[in-house]
C-alpha cells in the first residue's frame, strides 16, 4: 500500500537527523529512509550549480527506495535546488525553509527577525525572501554562522569556546531587536541553550525542522498518504562515505539508537 511507503530524508550529511527525529516525535509509525551524503559535506559553501547537482543525485536515490515523499532537511538544497528535486519527482516535496519562515511569522510580534545558517543559506536570501512574501513589512536580519556546524560535531554543545563565538555571531541581533530567530540549520537545534543565553533571553528560536515535521504531516494528511499502522517504524539510514562516525554522532542528533547505517555510492563523485 502507499500509506506503507517510507518518507524519504536527505541532508548533505548528519544534521538533517534533526529533522528526522521532529517527524519521528509527531509521525511516530511512518517508515523513513534517510540518506546523508557524508562523503561531499559540507554543501554549504559550495555553488549553487553543484548544490543542485548534489539535489539531485540525493533525490534520485529516495527515489530509488520507492519513497511516498521527499523531505529535503537540507537548508542548502532548499536554498538553492527544491527546484530540480520538485522537477524530478512526481510525488510531495517538503523543504525546510518555508515552513521555517512561517513558524517564524507566526511567533513573531514585532516583525523583527533574525536568520543563522551556512553561508551558502544566507547568501541565497532564501529565508528573507520567504519571511518577506508573507508579510512585506517584516525586517529580516541574517547572519552566517559556519563555526557552529563543526563545534556540534564535536560534540562542544556547552564548551565554553561555543559560547564565546555563539556570543560573537550574535551579539548584533540585540542591538536589531529581534524578537525572533530562525535556526536555519539542521545543527543548530542542539544549540538551542546556548544562542538562547548568547541573546539574553526574551527572543523566541525557531527550529525548522519541528516546523518542517507539522508541513509534513499536513501534507500526508491531505493526500491521505498517512501510514495507519500502530506498528514500531521501519527507519534506515544510508551515507556515501564513513558509516561508523554517522552512527556514533548521529545517536547525538537523533536522540536514540540508530541501528545498522549503510554505505552507498550516490552520484558521479
Amino acid at each position: 500500500m502507499t500509506t506503507e511507503k517510507p518518507i524519504g530524508v536527505f541532508d548533505s550529511g548528519i544534521g538533517g537527523l534533526t529533522v528526522v527525529r521532529a517527524l519521528l516525535q509527531r509521525l511516530p509509525h511512518e517508515n523513513i529512509v534517510y540518506f546523508g551524503d557524508t562523503a561531499r559535506v559540507p554543501y554549504g559553501p559550495k555553488s549553487p550549480q553543484v548544490v543542485r547537482e548534489y539535489a539531485k543525485d540525493d533525490a534520485e536515490f529516495l527515489l530509488s527506495k520507492n519513497v511516498k515523499m521527499i523531505v529535503v532537511a537540507c537548508n542548502t538544497v532548499s536554498a538553492v535546488a527544491l527546484d530540480v528535486v520538485q522537477k524530478q519527482a512526481d510525488i510531495p516535496v517538503v523543504g525546510v525553509i518555508v515552513p521555517g519562515a512561517k513558524a517564524a511569522m507566526a511567533a513573531s510580534k514585532k516583525k523583527r527577525i533574525g536568520v543563522v545558517g551556512t553561508v551558502g543559506t544566507i547568501s541565497s536570501s532564501a529565508y528573507a525572501n520567504a519571511l518577506r512574501q508573507i508579510d512585506d513589512e517584516a525586517t529580516v536580519f541574517s547572519r552566517p554562522c559556519p563555526l557552529f556546524v563543526p563545534l556540534v560535531e564535536e560534540g562542544w554543545i556547552d564548551h565554553k569556546a561555543t559560547e564565546m563565538i555563539a556570543k560573537e555571531y550574535l551579539f548584533p541581533f540585540i542591538g536589531e531587536k529581534i524578537d525572533t530567530l530562525v535556526l536555519g540549520c539542521t545543527h543548530y537545534p542542539l544549540l538551542k541553550n546556548v544562542i538562547s543565553r548568547a541573546l539574553k533571553g526574551g527572543v523566541t528560536l525557531i527550529d525548522s525542522g519541528e516546523a518542517t515535521a507539522i508541513e509534513v504531516q499536513n501534507v500526508l494528511e491531505e493526500r491521505c498518504l498517512k501510514n495507519p499502522s500502530r506498528e514500531k517504524p521501519n527507519l534506515q539510514f544510508f551515507v556515501s562515505d564513513i558509516p561508523s562516525k554517522f552512527s556514533e554522532i548521529g545517536e547525538r542528533f537523533l536522540g536514540s539508537k540508530m541501528g545498522v547505517v549503510k554505505k552507498v555510492g550516490v552520484g558521479r563523485s
